[in-house]
């Protein structure tokens, strides 16, 4: 795949930051240098110049240095932000593991984010009315949950009181994550 210079300096970047895992991001703010042909697709495929990007290891350095402000996503270095498109979210949760009774999730891009108050479930629901999980990755990336890993949550949830009702829901780290409400009263 060949990269324009912009392109090319960015995953250098990257590259620079990727020992420690995900840069700074948070703390830098460079002059914006326009936008790329860059786009994250819904199914979490990144696209450059129209075509998928191919290699595992470009698009986690790429994840690294991304940012979201607002409702607009950029990738950035200490010097250079440039523009991207993204469809629904950056990330899709793949997996997670329960070790105990805590979720710890594993995303498309070999995050990890321990379910829990610093990385919140939020339940939405698409114009089907299907539910549509997210969680929160890290600096406000979040992550939608694959369908197989919401069904797997789904099998885990439990009854238990929330805002004045019963819910369907799952604990983690201390905080109950609800579902859907239940019909029947706790007993």
């Amino acid at each position: 795949m060949s990269t324009s210079p912009s392109a090319d300096s960015l995953a250098s970047a990257a590259q620079h930051f990727a020992r420690s895992g995900p840069a700074p991001v948070h703390l830098w703010t460079p002059d914006f240098c326009g936008d790329l042909d860059m786009r994250i697709a819904r199914d979490g495929t990144w696209f450059y110049l129209g075509s998928p990007i191919g290699r595992r290891p470009l698009v986690r350095l790429f994840s690294t240095i991304l940012k979201r402000e607002g409702d607009d996503y950029f990738l950035v270095t200490p010097v250079e932000k440039v523009g991207i498109q993204v469809d629904d979210v950056p990330f899709i949760a793949v997996d997670f593991e329960v070790e105990d009774g805590n979720i710890t999730f594993e995303t498309n891009v070999g995050d990890f984010a321990p379910l829990g108050p610093d990385h919140p479930l939020r339940l939405m629901h698409n114009e089907k009315g299907e539910p549509a999980p997210y969680v929160m990755v890290r600096n406000n990336l979040e992550a939608r949950i694959d369908r197989k890993s919401f069904y797997r949550l789904v099998d885990l949830a439990v009854p238990a009181p929330f805002e004045g009702a019963v819910w369907l829901g799952i604990w983690s780290r201390g905080v109950f994550f609800p579902f859907m409400l239940q019909v029947e009263a706790m007993e």
